[in-house]
């Protein structure tokens, strides 16, 4: 039997850059992408334009879209190959308890239990992190129309929220990227740094700054 291929998942909040992180590894791993396609969502935009109205259909279509994605990775001709996605499939929880009613949270739970079972664990999750200020200013450059876009408050309480759920994640082994200032797409020295940290873990929790280690070694 052929060695199985790793499977890494990039996840953070909204503005980190984890889908392009998730695209560059994959490019280095020559491994299949998978990502999330939360623009294709056809009730977010609603829900950030009406302050979070339709977020139990807003959640229950990335709970399915992600579950049916996730089938994917038992298939026998996928086993044996890197797959690189940009998000972890019980990130979904996290908006979940933010966003929808106790009845509504209660149903979803009830969905999503019969889903999980059969989900298969990463080999490794690289979490990027960085200042709440830091990712509010790369959410206002992207190209969105102003409906499209989640507010500072909300951003807020996501950041919050995905801080708290992976500071005292131990589901798999795990890796904190600090990336407040960094920029792994545009200096190729901080991606090497990253990649050869990520190819060299197997187990617990690690955490991880480039632009320490690139000023230290300058020291030298």
């Amino acid at each position: 039997m052929r060695e199985r291929g790793r499977y890494i998942v990039v996840e953070g909040p909204i503005g980190v850059g984890k889908r392009e992180l998730a695209e560059m590894l994959a490019m280095e791993l020559d491994a299949r992408l998978m990502l999330e396609q939360g623009e294709e969502n056809p009730f977010l935009a609603d829900f950030y334009a009406s302050g979070m109205r339709n977020s139990f259909q807003t959640q229950l279509y990335f709970l399915l879209h992600r579950w049916k994605q996730q089938e994917e990775l038992i298939q026998p001709d996928l086993f044996n190959r890197n797959v690189v996605s940009d998000y972890l499939f019980s990130r979904d929880q996290i908006f979940a308890e933010l966003t929808l009613s106790a009845h509504e949270l209660r149903l979803y739970n009830q969905i999503r239990e019969q889903l999980v079972r059969e989900i298969v664990k990463p080999d490794l999750v690289v979490y990027m992190w960085a200042p709440f200020d830091v990712l509010l200013r790369r959410v206002q450059k992207r190209p969105r129309k102003m409906h499209e876009a989640p507010n500072s408050e909300y951003l807020d309480r996501v950041v919050r929220s995905f801080n708290d759920f992976f500071f005292n994640y131990h589901e798999t082994p795990l890796l904190m990227v600090n990336v407040g200032q960094v920029n792994l797409f545009e200096r190729p020295e901080e991606f090497r740094l990253l990649f050869e940290k990520i190819q060299s873990i197997r187990g617990g929790v690690h955490y991880f700054n480039p632009s320490a280690v690139l000023q230290f070694d300058r020291l030298k």
